[in-house]
């Protein structure tokens, strides 16, 4: 019975899904975003976010466990030099997929998988967003004129206190 066997075999053997999902881990982290099928990106988000949670913690054990994972060790130093930096603060969720369409041969759905705090897109809005405050912009151009007009007032006052003294 397979109560609880939950993984997703791919149609693959457990050698090749293996050697698959550390070459496209590698890609990943070398390229930050690659183009794959929907079924291939989910299994890969879950391998590489165990990943990617183990680099935070920088240290000869962690870099042996990934290695031995990646098999590539200019993949594990660019995780734990770069990729650890960005993410350190963020308790999870290193990955988005984001469905692109059906393929034009098989019509199997494809998708992008990328590291989150690499998309500028996405991280642009975000600091726009954060920028905007909860008031309205009705209450700022009103106190602007309200200051302008006094001293326009004061302006008209000194010219005409300035004649009668000149006769």
């Amino acid at each position: 019975m397979r109560h609880a066997k939950r993984i997703n075999h791919l149609g693959r053997t457990a050698s090749h899904r293996e050697a698959m999902l550390s070459n496209m881990a590698t890609s990943l982290i070398m390229h930050k975003r690659i183009s794959t099928t929907l079924a291939k990106a989910k299994e890969l988000r879950k391998y590489v976010e165990s990943l990617v949670t183990r680099c935070k913690n920088d240290t000869t054990h962690s870099r042996r466990m990934v290695f031995s994972y990646l098999k590539n060790k200019y993949a594990v130093s660019e995780l734990f030099r770069e990729i650890s930096q960005k993410i350190q603060n963020r308790p999870g969720g290193y990955t988005r997929i984001l469905k692109t369409g059906f393929r034009q041969g098989d019509n199997a759905e494809m998708c992008i998988i990328e590291f989150v705090d690499y998309n500028e897109t996405y991280t642009a809005n975000e600091t726009k967003k954060v920028t905007k405050t909860r008031r309205s912009r009705k209450s700022a151009p009103k106190a602007e004129p309200a200051a302008e007009a006094p001293v326009a007032e004061a302006k008209a006052e000194e010219p005409a206190a300035e004649a009668p003294a000149a006769e």
